[in-house]
């Protein structure tokens, strides 16, 4: 059973930078993909970057520039390095895994929350002008 649990969310000033962890028990040896997600309030979940076990990543356009994925397969750890905050970046945050999805032209892991059956419990974002 895959289990995910992010860390690191909080509130800071826009312009500030947070860096959000999510550890994946049940991912041990295995090419799952990980990725990033929020959820506004009154908005549905979107993707924000996925990368697979061999470090490449796929950024959401709106991400790109401000936003690093990066993952440590030994520490079967998931990180978001979010950088230049603005307060449209508030949202809950949801890390997820799935070993079974669908991968872009490039053959990157796809960000879409639909491909993803295993999530974390989220943890809340909260930018301030």
């Amino acid at each position: 059973q895959v289990r995910l649990v992010e860390s690191g969310g909080g509130s800071v000033q826009a312009g500030g930078s947070l860096r959000l962890s999510c550890e994946c028990s049940g991912c041990e040896n295995s090419d799952y993909c990980l990725g990033w997600f929020r959820q506004a309030p009154g908005k549905e979940r979107e993707g924000v970057a996925a990368i697979d076990s061999a470090g490449a990543a796929r950024f959401e356009e709106s991400f790109m520039g401000r936003f690093t994925i990066s993952r440590d397969n030994a520490q079967n750890t998931l990180y978001l390095q979010m950088n230049n905050l603005k307060p449209e970046d508030t949202a809950i945050y949801y890390c997820a895994a799935e070993g079974d999805t669908s991968y872009d032209e490039y053959g990157r892991c796809t960000a879409t929350p639909s491909e993803y059956r295993f999530w974390g419990q989220g943890t809340q974002v909260t930018v301030s002008t």
